[in-house]
């Protein structure tokens, strides 16, 4: 098993969305970067779910659901979705600024590559944010 944190806007797509539609396809990648580590996704990874805008807090576990399969709304291949399904909601949502003062994450995407909104997370890292979020 593999582990990622995704980036969305809550305003565009939400954690709450995704909760209420019990399901959901993870589209509208477009950086070559992001697009390679959804390509690397597999189906039982786990995801952190980041809201980015005015919340910047990592407030939820999602499950991928669906290996990377090409997004039947785009014409290029070379795009790619995953289903997706909540899994939990965190105890208390981990904010950016919590993330980058933790010395476990100093060497990750997050802090690094702040616009990226897909990342692979390391097991380490995992279970560092899950402790952050209790």
């Amino acid at each position: 098993m593999a582990y990622w944190l995704l980036k969305t806007e809550p305003s565009v797509y939400s954690f709450d969305d995704l909760v209420r539609e019990k399901k959901g396809v993870w589209d509208g990648v477009r950086n070559s970067l992001a697009l390679k580590y959804m390509r690397a996704m597999e189906k039982g990874d786990l995801a952190f779910i980041y809201h980015s805008g005015k919340v910047r807090s990592i407030v939820g576990i999602a499950e991928i659901t669906s290996d990377p399969h090409p997004d039947p709304r785009q014409d290029k291949t070379s795009r790619v979705v995953v289903n997706l399904r909540p899994v939990q909601r965190l105890t208390h949502p981990v904010t950016i600024t919590a993330v980058k003062l933790s010395g476990e994450m100093a060497d990750s995407p997050l802090v690094r590559i702040s616009r990226l909104s897909v990342m692979p997370v390391t097991e380490a890292q995992w279970r560092s944010l899950l402790t952050m979020s209790h």
